[in-house]
């Protein structure tokens, strides 16, 4: 090639693909496209096509919050983000011949249907001339790199977790690039407001204030859990009332940060404060990134993850149609307040603590033999941190069907569960107030309460406050029973 030549294709301008990696710092992709010294042009397509899964309402919410936010990041250094709305295997090429790019870099996913269509796209681009380059900006370790001696992925999550700590080396980081290389020219983009990503008629998102998508917020909120929650974690992040977890998994969801960033400050800031950090809290704190690696290597080499059970004799599992408990579920009317806090504070905030999680899931699954499927469904709508591997892993892992699954026969008593994790209440106060006058001892089961202890406490349950609309016992026996036919049958069928 002739230095002429050279020069000309190098003008061609780099057409950085964003998707989840909503940040300048430490995004491979966006590195390459400013080392190539060429004009960067970013692009995000709000994808509508068959391989992706539709959004829910709480991460359409974030998604409208994030995308100004990283807009305004690429401003300030001369960039500016292109938005357009379709199917990426139509956009991308578009937008890379309105340019007359050289280069598109993007950030690789891990569903399956988009790994596919990925694949397809880089090929189109390389049968048209333009060089075409994917990096990972949201694991630690791709899930294809960590097998088993068979060389097979993992299916429990201890061993996974001590082979993939043993691959992570020196983790050096990336500054964002202080200033882009503009293009001669921008391509047209479409309006963030025209796509109605917040929500109207009504606004039920008023409560999600303590939020605050983008870059900027989630390495404040890093930066706070470092230095006030990271000592005593590992015991306060079961106490939903203590407000002690890092509350780091939308953005790590929408690539705001990543695990390498988070990975690299927590191992510089337990080096720097020393015994005021012990290691069993950085361990703990770093086992919930492996956790969330080990769900996205699932989902890589498994099938829908939402929909299909990774341990396939659950597909015969006597689920019950049961669309009043499902209502009363959703709303959190249950009549057990420790379920009834969490579903309440998911509709108001967009968010339910992790000990909490399980035990609403537990619930739904157990107590109510509802398929864990309309529990994710439900939470993919109305988190703000609804991730296609952890939200649909972690479901599978409540209903023990999913990998290194908590055993079915493992039914969580919301009573003692609220009695254990929310010893003082707080957190059952703060969402079920109807009941915050009750002591202590009788919160977590009101029905127990003598009738004068509630007229005290201004309560009458069936008007201010349901009673059970399932009794445990009688539930977890059910749960069993439900369990046995579906082992019976399993061991028939071999």
């Amino acid at each position: 090639m002739s230095q002429r030549a050279a020069e000309t294709h190098a003008g061609r301008p780099a057409l950085v693909w964003f998707r989840r990696d909503l940040r300048l710092a430490d995004n491979p992709a966006l590195s390459a496209a400013v080392a190539s010294g060429r004009p960067v042009v970013a692009l995000f397509i709000y994808d509508t096509s068959a391989a992706t899964r539709p959004l829910g309402g709480a991460s359409r919410w974030w998604l409208d919050k994030s995308l100004r936010a990283f807009a305004a990041s690429l401003e300030a250094i001369g960039g500016r983000l292109i938005l357009r709305c379709g199917d990426p295997l139509v956009q991308v090429p578009a937008v890379a011949a309105e340019i007359g790019a050289g280069l598109i870099t993007w950030s690789r996913l891990y569903e399956p249907a988009v790994v596919e269509r990925d694949s397809a796209l880089k090929s189109m681009l390389k049968e048209a001339g333009i060089e075409a380059r994917s990096f990972n900006a949201a694991l630690l370790n791709e899930p294809w790199t960590i097998t088993n001696a068979a060389g097979r992925p993992f299916q429990v999550f201890t061993p996974y977790w001590r082979a993939a700590c043993a691959k992570i080396s020196a983790v050096e980081l990336a500054p964002a690039p202080a200033a882009l290389v503009k293009p001669d020219h921008w391509p047209p983009s479409e309006a963030l407001d025209a796509w109605r990503l917040h929500p109207r008629n009504p606004d039920w998102s008023t409560g999600f204030t303590p939020w605050s998508p983008g870059e900027a917020g989630a390495l404040a909120r890093l930066d706070l859990f470092l230095a006030e929650r990271l000592a005593g974690y590992a015991r306060g992040r079961d106490l939903p009332g203590d407000d002690a977890t890092s509350g780091l998994s939308p953005h790590l969801h929408w690539g705001e940060i990543g695990p390498r960033q988070i990975w690299r400050r927590a191992h510089d800031h337990a080096e720097t404060v020393g015994a005021r950090a012990p290691r069993e809290d950085l361990d703990r704190f770093l086992a919930e990134l492996g956790w969330r690696e080990f769900n996205h290597q699932l989902l890589f080499h498994g099938e829908d993850l939402a929909q299909v059970n990774v341990r396939r004799a659950f597909d015969a599992f006597p689920w019950r149609d049961d669309p009043a408990g499902l209502d009363a579920w959703r709303r959190g009317q249950t009549g057990y307040p420790m379920v009834d806090a969490g579903l309440r504070e998911l509709w108001t905030t967009g968010f339910m603590h992790n000990r909490v999680r399980m035990i609403v899931a537990s619930f739904l699954i157990k107590h109510l033999l509802i398929d864990w499927r309309e529990g994710e469904r439900w939470f993919w709508d109305t988190l703000v941190d609804a991730n296609p591997a952890s939200n649909a892993g972690n479901w599978q892992w409540v209903a023990g069907c999913g990998a290194d699954a908590a055993p079915f026969f493992r039914i969580f008593n919301p009573v003692t569960q609220g009695q254990k994790f929310d010893p003082d209440g707080a957190n059952v106060r703060r969402w079920v107030p109807e009941l915050a006058r009750l002591p202590d001892a009788l919160l977590h089961a009101p029905w127990t309460a003598p009738p004068a202890v509630l007229a005290a406490a201004g309560v009458r349950l069936g008007r201010d406050y349901p009673g059970p609309i399932v009794d445990h016992a009688f539930a977890r026996t059910r749960a069993l029973a439900a369990l046995k036919a579906v082992t019976s049958a399993a061991d028939a069928a071999d």
